[in-house]
Order: C-alpha cells, then sequence, then structure tokens
C-alpha cells in the first residue's frame, strides 16, 4: 500500500488505527508538519469530547473546562514523552532521533484520543447513573470516588490500547520483538508518571464537590495523583 500524500487526509486516520506498520513506518521515516497537525486535531476533538462528558457531571462551565484541560494534558504529556524517549530509545536499541520519537508517541496519543472519545456517551453514562454528587463532601464521597476510578480506568485502557496498536511498528523500526516490548514499557512508564501528575497539576480535573467551579485551584501542586486513587479506592471499599 503506498504512503498517503502528506495533507490533511483523514484516511490516514483509519490506517493508524488499524496499526499498518509499514505504512505507518514510511511516516515516521518521513517528518510532515501537516501529518502531525492531523494529529494534533484528532487528540483536541477526541480527548475535549471525553473531557466535556467527564465534566459535564457538575456543570456547563466544568464540561468546558474539562474539555479544555483534557486536550492540554495530553500534548504536554506527548510533548514530554517525545523528549524523553528520543534520549531513551536509542539507549533499549530504537534509533530514531527526537522528531521521530515526538511523532510515534504523538500517533500513540491519536489512537487513545479516538478511543476516548467514541468512550463519550459511555461516560456520560456512567454519570447519568451515578447518584447526585452535589452538598458536602462526606455525603457524596462514595458517587464521587466510583466516578474518578471509572475515569482512571478508561483512560488507562485507551492510553495502553493507543501503545500497544504501535508495537508491529516498533517491532520494525527497531528489527526485533525485544526492543520493541522494551521501548512500549519506557512510553507506559513516562506516561503513567509524567500524565497522571500533569491530570493532578491541572485539577479540579473533574472538579470537586463542595467548591466553586474554577479552571485552576489555588493547590494545584499539592500531593500527587498515585496518593489520590488510593486514597478514593479505599473509601470506596470501606463505603461498602
Amino acid at each position: 500500500m503506498n504512503a498517503l500524500p502528506a495533507t490533511l487526509d483523514v484516511r490516514q486516520i483509519g490506517a493508524l488505527l488499524r496499526g499498518e506498520p509499514k505504512l505507518i513506518g514510511a511516516w515516521v521515516r518521513r517528518w510532515s508538519s501537516r501529518r502531525l497537525l492531523l494529529y494534533i486535531a484528532v487528540i483536541v476533538i477526541g480527548a475535549g469530547c471525553y473531557g466535556a462528558a467527564m465534566g459535564s457531571w457538575r456543570a456547563l462551565l466544568q464540561a468546558f473546562y474539562t474539555g479544555v484541560k483534557f486536550p492540554l494534558v495530553i500534548l504536554l504529556t506527548t510533548l514530554g514523552n517525545g523528549l524523553l524517549n528520543g534520549m531513551l530509545a536509542p539507549l533499549l536499541g530504537l534509533n530514531i532521533g527526537f522528531r521521530q520519537s515526538l511523532l510515534v508517541v504523538c500517533m500513540s496519543f491519536t489512537i487513545a484520543a479516538a478511543i476516548l472519545g467514541s468512550f463519550s456517551p459511555l461516560m456520560l453514562f456512567v454519570i447519568w447513573n451515578t447518584p447526585p454528587v452535589f452538598g458536602s463532601w462526606s455525603s457524596v464521597s462514595s458517587a464521587y470516588c466510583f466516578m474518578q476510578l471509572a475515569t482512571v480506568v478508561f483512560i488507562a485502557f485507551a492510553g495502553i490500547a493507543g501503545n500497544l496498536k504501535l508495537v508491529p511498528l516498533l517491532r520494525e523500526l527497531g528489527g526485533s520483538s525485544a526492543v520493541a516490548w522494551r521501548v512500549l514499557f519506557a512510553w507506559l512508564a513516562v506516561n503513567l508518571l509524567l500524565g497522571s501528575q500533569l491530570c493532578w497539576n491541572l485539577r479540579p480535573f473533574v472538579g470537586y464537590p463542595g467548591i466553586p467551579v474554577e479552571f485552576l485551584t489555588p493547590h494545584a501542586f499539592e500531593g500527587n495523583f498515585f496518593e489520590a486513587v488510593f486514597q478514593a479506592a479505599k473509601h470506596l471499599l470501606n463505603s461498602q
């Protein structure tokens, strides 16, 4: 199959979602700013739709804020991961440059954003069937914790699927399955550490009950993502 021209051709997304290694490998070897813009557009639309659905439990303003912040989190994680993996990939046996690393990481997040965009109705269904989460923290924490954990599961699934879809590409670029899996695990580790903390710093990511809706809280850099997930899971299990 011949490589599609480097234009904003949405047919490229179908090939990317199918994970066609030879075609995608040709794209990686030939840098195209227009192709990168296409991936960014998919990330903004897909993650934006999911973010708006996720924030809609509280208010229209919260839906708008989350719809803006979620694509921002993904794009910042893409940039950070692309730079870090541009240094790590050669050490792990994958000889690609910074621009190629950035493009491949962006591809993985494009797949994840497309999956999350398709999850938007599912997230709305979860919110619709979750008990109201208004009032004081003590009276709504179980429903709120459930919604938090559901969000984490959906995002983790999309992120892992987006990376796994590119394993054949990594195998072709690196020449072996061992190299492909080493690079994949490095991607996942950086995504987990960097992406999750960015989500936490941009909180209230889905908003807190009982406080005003705002884009960024005064205490955005206090605490960490992993502590919040642990406390949410602990509270949900203790409430059963």
